[in-house]
């Protein structure tokens, strides 16, 4: 079983920083991929970003392109999402999740789940 523990949320204003993480248990983490997602109030969640079990590919919903970045830290088994010049609009809960199979593609199938962090960007 794996554990996902998401930190960093919190309140920033539109334009600054802001740093998640993500903690992983177990140790098959450099095998899988890994992805953050979001979900808003009253709305769908949806992919944000995904990295490779390597590092070597990553993916991106492109309202977040050029802003957030994603990485990760096999040998401290974190994945980060680095948002930079954030909008009212991420305002959301940010869920980490793992992909067994390695890939997280935006179409990938996520097999475990954190609780989730709130994001909340002021205009």
């Amino acid at each position: 079983q794996v554990q996902l523990v998401e930190s960093g949320g919190g309140l920033v204003q539109a334009g600054g920083s802001l740093r998640l993480s993500c903690a992983a248990s177990g140790r098959s983490f450099s095998s899988y991929g890994m992805a953050w997602f979001r979900q808003a109030l009253g709305k769908e969640r949806e992919f944000v970003a995904g990295i490779s079990w390597s590092g070597g590919f990553t993916y991106y919903v492109d309202s977040v392109k050029g802003r957030f970045t994603i990485s990760r830290d096999n040998a401290k088994n974190t994945v980060s999402l680095q948002m930079n010049s954030p909008e009212p609009e991420d305002t959301a809960v940010y869920y980490c999740a793992a992909d067994v199979r390695g890939r997280a593609r935006p179409q990938s199938v996520y097999d475990y789940w954190g609780r989730g962090t709130q994001v909340t960007v002021s205009s």
